[in-house]
């Protein structure tokens, strides 16, 4: 393998999905929540990916994967905002910096629940988990308190929002590992990170089948980094929410393909290989079959009653950048988005898109929700449907430009 090639691999890693996760605590994770009140938060927009476009250098060997079976304690909760409760993650959730972590919970109708997975780079190597280059999210802080949320999908009060009345288990980012690691790996030179996002996704999973045990509805969203693990985590809540409605909305990852000899080299890093859910259909599978496309192949015939939907810009500054390191075409960015549409549906499961123009990276947490138009096709009103159970026709820029 030639350095050059090494690289965009490597870099291509960043946001590649490359395993199914077995649960934080082995469903055992105790958590504590208490009710809070449904007046609006104030404004503020949740962190974007900054660190996807970082560079990157060739990843050390990956030290073993963290026990997914390791008992939890049960955690506390702490009333953020008077809206908003705060829930402390006992170990083995962590941050990659080994500090604490935590997630919220805003109840509102307990028949209509999300979950929510924020975005916010990605770690893979001595370079980019290189602590001062803040090219990832590596503990909770200020951009991770929800309760300052208030647009987009977070606004409580915009009538046309779909999900104003749901409540919400909002997952934070901190584990530089789009939500599926699991895994302490020392990059070299005193720096170990602790990959643990899918035990810290499992441990919000946890409370959300704990305080909302009769849920209807569940939708399971994220934007960037976050929307990598969405399908993963609707296939887990369908098998603690048997009777759930389920809907996924993905935002902003729609052009990453399935690379099995970069998914097999994620999976190692972020201890992904030995920790597949049980299911039926991933039988004999291993970490390299794994992919973003293949997570919704993955869930969807697990689940079959999951309503998968997605949403791309056609030239994303971000997922254009990964494409040209990994040797692909920017100016291809939108025919990759449509050729992992044409792959997960070869595979029998259908999933609902939405593709726009533009540059832009992510769209649910911004005002631009309520007046994205497609061929006269509204997102809002699109999202309404899919989240209704009556999804529209798939929508696409028919002239895509930047």
């Amino acid at each position: 393998m030639t350095s050059g090639t090494t690289v965009r691999r490597t870099l291509l890693s960043l946001l590649i999905a490359t395993g199914m996760l077995a649960a934080c605590s082995d469903d055992k994770s105790a958590t504590s929540t208490s009710t809070t009140s449904a007046s609006a938060p104030a404004s503020s927009a949740p962190a974007s990916s900054a660190a996807d476009t970082s560079a990157a250098t060739t990843p050390q060997s990956a030290a073993p994967s963290t026990d997914a079976k390791a008992e939890t304690t049960t955690t506390a909760a702490v009333p953020v905002a008077g809206t908003w409760t705060k829930v402390d993650a006992a170990a083995p959730c962590q941050c990659s910096d080994g500090s604490p972590f935590s997630y919220w919970v805003h109840k509102a109708n307990p028949a209509k629940v999300m979950l929510f997975f924020q975005g916010g780079g990605a770690c893979f190597s001595a370079e980019t988990c290189d602590p001062v280059a803040g090219r990832y999210k590596k503990a909770i802080g200020a951009d991770e308190d929800p309760s300052k949320l208030a647009t987009g999908i977070f606004d409580r009060t915009n009538p046309d929002n779909p999900l104003a009345d749901y409540s919400l288990v909002f997952v934070p980012y901190c584990t530089g590992d789009v939500h599926i690691g699991n895994a302490d790996h020392d990059y070299g030179n005193g720096l170990t990170v602790h990959h643990r996002g899918f035990l810290n996704g499992s441990a919000a999973l946890d409370t959300l089948a704990a305080e909302f045990p009769n849920a209807e509805h569940v939708v399971v969203a994220g934007e960037s980094a976050g929307s990598v693990a969405t399908p993963l985590f609707a296939g887990l809540a369908a098998d603690r929410l048997p009777k759930a409605a389920i809907t996924v909305i993905a935002d902003g990852s729609g052009a990453y393909p399935d690379v099995p000899a970069v998914n097999a080299t994620v999976g190692a890093i972020w201890g992904t290989s030995n920790v597949i859910p049980d299911w039926p259909v991933n039988k004999g599978m291993t970490a390299a079959d794994y992919s973003i496309p293949g997570l919704f192949v993955q869930s969807g015939k697990h689940a079959p009653r999951i309503v998968f939907g997605r949403y791309d810009y056609a030239f994303d500054q971000t997922q254009e950048f990964f494409a040209g390191i990994a040797g692909f075409s920017p100016d291809r960015l939108i025919e990759m988005i449509d050729q992992n549409e044409t792959q997960i549906e070869a595979k029998g499961v259908t999933i609902h898109s939405y593709t726009a123009s533009g540059n832009d990276h992510t769209i649910l947490h911004t005002p631009e929700f309520y007046t994205q138009t497609v061929n006269g096709t509204k997102l809002v009103d699109w999202i309404t449907n899919l989240v209704a159970g009556k999804p529209d026709a798939d929508v696409h820029c028919t002239a895509c430009t930047p």
